[in-house]
């Protein structure tokens, strides 16, 4: 049986979220530990050695590549922010609509508008119980008092004043009302409840004092008919809160068959029922209830994912026992945090195909009808059901703004950078004011002529053979993950570009998405993440007019180490590290360098594909603010032919599972490496010759890769040696024996780096695929008589590219004869112009 179809449906479906809650800003004081628990007080703790516990915690180090501890994710979430763990999480999880419910009380809670940032369409489900309190909290006028008349009057308005009629898609539109019932007495609704027992109830209410807390049963059952009198009048669903929930809930009370005496009510027979959380542990109950009365729908948000494996597809199954496939709907009950948006997706989605998997093997379903089904349990059913119209979601809130709101908003233009890194190396950017890109661009992207990724580092037009011309273009789209404030520009934002063809669909030119795969094909294949970690180097340089002809000349003259170089730009260099701290990148270290006016800034590492954002946002910080103090920055990696050259040694490891597998288990292995990390390592350093282009892309790279330059010009790895290419390292902390990671001295800072550590993947893969063993190493200064030279210029690294013969799985055949046109053109440029490599300071 091909299951195929099944599974490529699930995977594709655009996720309807029929139920949830909002997000909370980072430092809220809701401990992060409750995404994964409904546990309060000290079963929080004990929540930790739950089955669903150690599995989603698990889940979310392989998203985020980071540690699978709790620790590991806090610390990730800590460092990248809450909007790029938000584009992670709901990029990931691929919902186009939900529905909020924002009646629960959570610390430094987000209003419902800002989730759109997110997904394309947010309504809102109100919250009967919170609607009726705030009302009682409301001072009645002066010298009266609430009667249940007046109350009556007030919450019955109340409810009908919102929006509600699914003409528009604005957030906050009303597309159903919601009870918790369950959690203040129970779900035994009275529907024979009378006005003096409600009016009782309400006394009894208003006499405990304020904030007010509705718990008597006689007036939430009132409130809860009249409630459903005003949604079954204007064609609203009540969604009702049943089952499991925290321990203010009582379960016995929560059973949805107490809610019989509603269904059999002729009064309600028109309305429509939602059972929220799968009713667990009463799925069949619900299942029964669902298949004998038309009004009642189900929903099995909560349950997936805090159930285990076996309870989210037994309470699933029990679903569909009885109720009609067009009753079940998906939600995620995600609140506070965006993984939990994430993992309710991605458990739903897996649960979803198990469950239609097995009526197909068992004879229940053919695949064809498998197919349909799982699309109408993830996102059709809740379509119909709630009258969602996604196609308006485009119709953007501030259509509908008042005109002197709009005026105020044009006043105040701020703009949003959209950053990509070209096939020369060079970070180029496009502007656009933040509302254009709220409303067009984040979906849509901006234009960018093709050409532009066949630009050199020289001349800003296609290099000859590079392929892109002056015909046809590609679309620049923001990867909202990337998203951040300028912390030297106060109002405006960047963010990372992916280059597409069209939204969703990449261009095989571009560099980030050739990290992707590569990326991928090492995760799939050898269920491993490489880590990636780069030492910045750069010179400080300042203005100097002679004659009348600019000049630039170190900032510094000071030698290696020097404090008085560290005094000297200490104003800058604490910019700086605040500056990227502000945006989630960690400074481990700051010194000045051999080179005069030189300096190296070393960040923390993280998984490769993030390396490298966190690089590019380096470049960009280290120069702006630089610019800002009357320097310039650059990372060229030759300033002057007299004086050191720049480089952004890379620092390499391998993870599986949050734990680092490069490292030996002990100190029994031979070099104290892992055999991934040998055959990985030996993949690298036999193949840097033909992958230098990449990471040493410019003529004036091999003006850098010198003997006794401590840059690596010979072939051969060591042990802590510094004239090595690949060095084996073991930082401070690491237990004696044991290697935790491997440097790259030949990349630097031109180098585009997605394409560089595309091309390192893609060598490290080929050695484990082909098991090569790793050659004793020199720990020794080397012998120029024993060592194989590495290629002395562009040319002969070019050379060996072309002999190459592995890299074509891993970076698209276009994109090579590009990198390769360009690669040639800069050859030619610079050997004619012997000065010219003097004007990249400012391009690099």
């Amino acid at each position: 049986m091909d299951l195929s179809e099944l599974r490529k449906a699930i995977e594709e479906v655009e996720l309807v979220d029929g139920h949830a809650h909002n997000l909370v800003a980072l430092h809220s004081n809701l401990p992060f530990i409750h995404a994964f628990s409904e546990a309060q007080g000290d079963a929080i703790v004990s929540s930790q050695h739950s089955l669903s516990f150690k599995r989603n915690l698990r889940d979310l180090g392989e998203l985020y590549g980071c540690e699978s501890s709790l620790r590991g994710v806090e610390e990730y979430r800590r460092v990248s922010g809450l909007e790029s763990t938000c584009s992670t999480c709901f990029k990931a999880a691929r919902i186009s609509a939900i529905l909020m419910d924002d009646g629960l009380e959570l610390d430094k809670k987000q209003d419902i508008e800002w989730h759109k940032s997110f997904t394309p369409f947010v309504g809102r489900i109100l919250r009967i119980e919170k609607l009726a309190e705030k009302i009682l909290d409301e001072d009645f006028p002066e010298g009266s008092r609430w009667t249940l008349d007046s109350f009556t009057n007030a919450f019955v308005s109340k409810l009908k004043s919102y929006p509600s009629y699914h003409h528009l898609t604005v957030a906050g539109e009303i597309f159903g009302l919601k009870s918790i019932a369950a959690y203040r007495s129970g779900l035994e609704i009275n529907t024979n409840v009378t006005k003096q027992e409600a009016e009782e109830g309400l006394t009894q209410v208003l006499l405990a004092g304020k904030p007010i807390r509705i718990a008597n049963k006689n007036l939430i059952d009132y409130i809860f008919l009249q409630s459903l009198e005003v949604a079954q009048s204007y064609d609203l669903p009540m969604q009702i809160h049943t089952g499991f929930g925290d321990k203010d809930l009582d379960m016995r009370l929560s059973n949805p068959l107490h809610l019989r005496s509603v269904f059999e009510d002729k009064r309600y027979s028109k309305s429509r029922i939602v059972l929220l959380h799968a009713s667990y542990p009463f799925s069949r109950e619900a299942s029964y209830l669902a298949s004998v009365y038309s009004q009642v729908f189900l929903d099995f948000g909560l349950a997936i994912p805090k159930l285990s494996v076996h309870g989210m597809i037994s309470s699933l199954k029990e679903l569909l026992d009885l109720a009609p496939i067009n009753k079940v709907m998906f939600s995620t009950d995600g609140y506070a945090f965006p993984e939990t948006y994430y993992l309710g997706a991605k458990k739903s989605r897996e649960v979803v195909f198990s469950v239609l998997r097995d009526s197909c093997i068992d004879g229940d379903l053919s695949v064809s009808e498998a197919v349909e089904a799982a699309k109408d349990i993830l996102a059709r059913n809740a379509i119909n059901f709630y009258k969602i119209n996604i196609s308006k979601s485009a119709v953007s809130a501030h259509n509908i703004l008042p005109l002197n709101v709009i005026d105020d908003l044009e006043s105040d233009i701020s703009f949003v950078r959209i950053i990509w890194v070209d096939n020369s190396g060079q970070q180029r950017c496009r502007v656009v004011p933040k509302k254009r890109f709220n409303d067009v661009v984040t979906k849509n992207g901006v234009g960018l002529a093709f050409a532009v990724m066949g630009m050199t580092s020289f001349l800003d037009g296609p290099a000859a053979g590079s392929g892109l011309g002056a015909v046809g273009e590609a679309r620049l789209t923001p990867d909202l993950s990337t998203k951040r404030p300028i912390p030297w520009s106060k109002k405006d934002e960047m963010v990372l570009g992916d280059l597409n063809v069209q939204p969703g669909q990449a261009w095989e030119y571009c560099p980030r998405e050739a990290l992707r795969r590569a990326s991928k094909i090492l995760k799939d294949e050898f269920d491993l993440v490489m880590n990636a970690g780069f030492e910045n180097e750069f010179f400080l340089l300042k203005s100097l007019t002679r004659e009348g002809i600019e000049e630039w000349i170190p900032f510094d003259s000071s030698h290696y180490c020097s404090s008085s170089a560290f005094d000297a730009a200490s104003t800058i260099l604490q910019e700086v590290a605040s500056a990227l701290h502000s945006i989630g990148i960690q400074v481990e270290q700051l010194h000045a360098e051999a080179g005069k006016g030189q300096f190296e800034l070393v960040v923390e590492h993280s998984v490769c594909t993030k390396a490298a954002d966190n690089l590019v946002y380096t470049h960009e910080t280290v120069r702006a603010i630089a610019r800002k103090h009357g320097l310039l920055a650059t990372f060229i990696p030759k300033y002057k032919l007299d004086d050191m050259g720049s480089g952004s040694h890379v620092h390499l490891s391998l993870w599986q599972n949050g734990r680092n597998v490069f490292m030996a288990s002990d100190g029994s292995s031979k070099y104290g490496i892992s055999t991934l990390g040998k055959e990985f390592m030996a993949g690298v350093l036999h193949h840097l010759p033909s992958i230098l282009p990449f990471i040493a892309p410019l003529p004036i790279s091999y003006d850098r890769l010198q003997p006794n330059t401590w840059s690596g010009a010979y072939l051969f790895w060591g042990n802590e040696n510094k004239e090595a290419p690949l060095r084996a390292s073991s930082p401070p902390g690491i237990p004696n024996g044991l290697t935790s990671n491997f440097e790259i001295k030949s990349f630097d800072g031109s180098a585009n780096p997605y394409l560089g550590l595309a091309a390192i993947l893609a060598a490290g893969i080929d050695g484990l695929r082909k098991h090569l063993s790793l050659p004793e190493p020199v720990d020794t200064d080397p012998n120029p008589e024993n060592l194989q030279r590495l290629p002395k210029s562009l040319s002969e690294s070019l050379e060996a590219l072309d002999k190459a013969d592995f890299l074509e799985e891993f970076i698209d055949v276009k994109l090579l004869t590009t990198i390769k046109a360009i690669r040639k053109a800069e050859i030619d440029h610079y050997l004619e112009n012997k000065e010219a490599h003097k004007q990249l300071i400012h391009r690099y």
